[in-house]
C-alpha cells in the first residue's frame, strides 16, 4: 500500500471499469472489495450487497474506486477524484488532518477539503481490515461507527469491531 493513494469516484459502475483497467495494464491487480451493508446502503441509498470500494493497482500505482452515487453525495465537491492518506496510527491520522482540514472544511467519513480545494480522505489503515471482515456483524458496526465520524478515530472504530 502506497501512503498517498488516488480515489476515482463512481455513480455505480466501480467494480466493471476497475476490471477493465486492470485488464489493459500489465502488472496490475485488483485487491479488495468491500460491498454496502445495510447502515452504509440506508444513509448512501445505494443497494445493501453492491459494491461499495475497490482497492486496486495500476502499474503497482494504488487506486481506490468508490460507489458513491451522484457525485455531491457527501457534499464534499471532491467530483470525481480525491486524494487517500493511508496512516497507520492515530498520531498520523491526527497530524494530517489538523493540517489539511486548516482554512478548509471538514466533511464526514474520514474527507476534507483545504483551503485551495483539494479533497483529501485521511483513512487508517487497519480501516478496509475491519470492513471486510468475514464476521459481516463486527464489519457492520464499523461501517455506522465510520458513518457517524468526521475526523476517522481509530480507538472508535476497533471499539465497534470489538462490541
Amino acid at each position: 500500500m502506497s501512503k498517498i493513494d488516488s480515489c476515482i469516484w463512481f455513480d455505480k459502475d466501480a467494480e466493471e471499469a476497475v476490471k477493465l483497467y486492470a485488464s489493459l495494464f500489465p502488472n496490475s491487480k485488483i485487491k479488495e472489495t468491500t460491498r454496502y451493508d445495510a447502515a452504509s446502503a440506508k444513509v448512501s441509498g445505494m443497494p445493501e450487497g453492491s459494491v461499495l470500494t475497490v482497492s486496486f493497482e495500476l502499474e503497482g500505482q494504488g487506486f481506490l474506486a468508490l460507489n458513491g452515487g451522484p457525485a455531491d453525495f457527501v457534499g464534499n465537491g471532491a467530483g470525481r477524484i480525491s486524494l487517500v492518506i493511508n496512516c497507520e496510527t492515530q498520531e498520523e491520522v491526527d497530524k494530517y488532518w489538523d493540517a489539511l482540514s486548516k482554512g478548509g472544511k471538514e466533511i464526514q467519513c474520514g474527507w476534507l477539503t483545504d483551503k485551495y480545494g483539494v479533497t483529501w480522505q485521511i483513512v487508517p489503515t487497519i480501516l478496509g481490515k475491519l470492513l471486510s471482515d468475514p464476521d459481516k456483524a463486527k464489519a457492520s458496526r464499523v461501517m455506522k461507527a465510520m458513518l457517524a465520524m468526521v475526523k476517522l478515530d481509530i480507538a472508535g472504530l476497533q471499539k465497534a469491531y470489538n462490541q
